[in-house]
């Protein structure tokens, strides 16, 4: 079990009436320690309710958007997490900006070792868009990771994401 003082900075997780945000707020983002840090392992979110806004038409952009990451010494709160992604509702960006605000958010506050961001955006006007952007650590294994991932990304048969 947990100590006090591991959880001590959690303060979204198991409250009633959390205000939602809808206006751009990464410093929603709370974090705990890995119990873990002396092996690699994924956690991965799937987050099938991400809508953001186009910044020249203004209208919604819906996607689901995967998080894959190898934690190190901090992971990010699922639930802060989740508030974090509602606070794009009403922010008007490409959906291309939007993988990268939410990799570079999430590489500031955790460092992790390895981490992918997948937008799999609903098509609008006919065509969907699907950015893709991963990191690994520089100058470690995580790096040659994040290059081979890169390169095989959408090869056949990797499309595939089972959302449950």
């Amino acid at each position: 079990m947990r100590e006090k003082n591991e959880v001590e900075n959690i303060t979204l997780l198991g409250k009633k009436n959390v205000k939602y945000n809808y206006d751009y707020c990464p410093e929603i983002l709370e974090t705990f320690v890995n119990k873990h840090p002396d092996r690699d392992y994924w956690v991965k979110f799937n987050c099938p309710e991400f809508t953001s806004l186009c910044p020249i038409t203004g209208q919604p952009d819906f996607a689901t958007i995967y998080i894959s990451y190898i934690p190190d010494k901090i992971m990010v709160e699922s639930k802060s997490l989740k508030l974090y992604l509602v606070s794009f509702r009403n922010h008007g960006d490409f959906h291309e900006d939007v993988v990268n605000i939410i990799m570079d958010d999430l590489i500031k506050l955790m460092q992790p070792r390895y981490i992918e961001i997948w937008g799999k955006f609903l098509p609008r006007g006919g065509i969907s868009i699907d950015p893709y952007v991963n990191y690994g650590r520089p100058n470690t294994k995580y790096e040659k990771i994040a290059q081979q991932r890169f390169v095989q990304h959408d090869m056949a048969g990797m499309d595939k994401i089972d959302n449950r």
